[in-house]
C-alpha cells in the first residue's frame, strides 16, 4: 500500500515542470497503473500521514512543503540501493530493535529498517534503558546479513559509529568523537548510541540488528537528571532545529556507503576511518570489564579493536568489551 503512497509523493515533488508542480489525476493514475478513484484513496492516506496537498479539478494535485516526520516520508527521497529500501515506520513502539530482530527472523532482508518516534523501552549498552520521547530525535535498527562469522560481527560496531559520526558530523558544526568502541559525543557529550544484537549459529551469522538513537532535537530540560551533565543533542549543539528526516537519509546513505567498503575491502578502512574520530589515545581511562575495573593510559586499539590500556606497572591489558570512560 505504501510503496504507491510513495510514489505518489515522488511524482509530485518532481512535478511535470510547470511553477506549481500539477500532476492531474489521470497522469497519476497512468503512472501507478491504477485507476483514479485508488489514486484519490492514496491522496486521503497521504493526508491523514500530514502530507499537504491540494487539488484543483483542472490541474490535479500539488504537494506543498515537508510532511511530517514518517516513514513514507523518508522513502520518498532515499537515494541508497539496500539500506532503507523497506522502512517499517511506527509512531510508537517498546523498542526498534526487538520489532527488527523479529521481522529478521520473518525473513525481512537485509537493509529493512525499523523506525519510530517514540519507544517506550528504547534499549542501551550493558542493559540499559535509552531515553525516547515522542518529537524530537531519530531511534531506528538496521537488519544487515553479513556473510562472516560470529566473532567478525563487531565490526559492525565500529561501522555504525562511523557512519553515525560522519552524519553527525554533517548536520553540527565541529569534529563529533567517538567513545570505545560506540558510543557519539559532541565536546565530550554523548549525543548518539549504538547497540548490536546478533542471531547466528557456531561458524555463521544469521542477521545483525544495528540499533541506533541520535539525540536530534532533544531539550536539556528534557534529559533525566542522571545523564544531563553528560548528554546532549545536535540541536543544543548546532544553535537550531535539525530536520529529522533530512539526518535520517543522510544516515541510512553513510551507513550503506561503509557497508559497501566493509564488504569488498573488509575492516580496515573501516578501522582506519574509526580511528580518525577517537581521541582518547595516550589519555588516563578506566574500563568496566566483565566485573572488573581497569585503569591506566589508553594505548589505542589493535588490528581488531580492541581497547589496549597500558595499566600502573607498564603491563598492556587487551580488552575486548566493556564500558570505557575518561579516567
Amino acid at each position: 500500500m505504501q510503496e504507491k503512497e510513495v510514489e505518489i509523493v515522488r511524482i509530485l515533488r518532481a512535478g511535470p515542470g510547470n511553477e506549481k508542480k500539477y500532476v492531474s489525476g489521470q497522469a497519476l493514475s497512468s503512472r501507478l497503473g491504477v485507476s483514479r478513484t485508488a489514486v484519490w484513496k492514496h491522496i486521503s492516506n497521504l493526508r491523514k500521514m500530514g502530507f499537504l496537498i491540494e487539488a484543483s479539478p483542472s490541474k490535479g494535485y500539488s504537494l506543498k512543503g515537508e510532511a511530517s516526520f514518517n516513514g513514507v516520508e523518508i522513502r520518498s527521497a532515499l537515494t541508497t540501493g539496500t539500506i532503507g529500501k523497506k522502512v517499517f515506520f511506527y509512531p510508537s513502539i517498546d523498542s526498534t530493535n526487538i520489532k527488527a530482530f523479529e521481522l529478521a527472523r520473518s525473513g525481512e532482508p537485509e537493509g529493512t529498517v525499523v523506525i519510530a518516534d517514540a519507544q517506550s523501552n528504547g534499549k542501551g549498552r550493558i542493559g540499559r534503558r535509552w531515553e525516547s520521547p515522542p518529537g524530537v530525535n531519530v531511534y531506528t535498527s538496521i537488519i544487515l546479513r553479513p556473510d562472516c562469522p560470529p566473532q567478525a560481527a563487531q565490526n559492525l560496531t565500529f561501522l555504525s559509529a562511523v557512519a553515525v559520526a560522519e552524519a553527525v558530523g554533517a548536520v553540527c558544526p565541529g569534529r563529533p568523537t567517538v567513545k570505545w568502541p560506540n558510543d557519539i559525543l559532541i565536546d565530550s557529550r554523548k549525543v548518539a548510541g549504538i547497540l548490536l544484537e546478533m542471531d547466528s549459529e557456531a561458524d555463521r551469522v544469521h542477521f545483525v540488528i544495528a540499533g541506533i538513537g541520535v539525540n536530534v532535537n532533544m531539550k536539556a530540560m528534557m534529559l533525566p537528571d542522571p545523564v544531563r551533565s553528560i548528554a546532549t543533542s545536535l540541536a543544543e549543539k548546532s544553535g537550531h532545529e535539525v530536520d529529522r528526516t533530512h539526518f535520517v537519509r543522510t544516515l541510512y546513505a553513510s551507513v550503506e556507503k561503509w557497508y559497501k567498503i566493509y564488504l569488498m575491502e573488509g575492516f580496515g578502512p573501516i578501522l582506519s576511518a574509526w580511528k580518525g574520530y577517537f581521541d582518547a589515545e595516550g589519555k588516563p581511562v578506566k574500563v568496566i570489564s566483565f566485573n572488573r575495573s581497569i585503569s591506566g593510559i589508553c594505548a589505542g586499539v589493535d588490528e581488531s579493536g580492541a581497547l589496549l590500556v597500558r595499566d600502573p606497572a607498564g603491563a598492556v591489558v587487551r580488552i575486548i568489551s566493556g564500558d570505557a570512560e575518561r579516567g
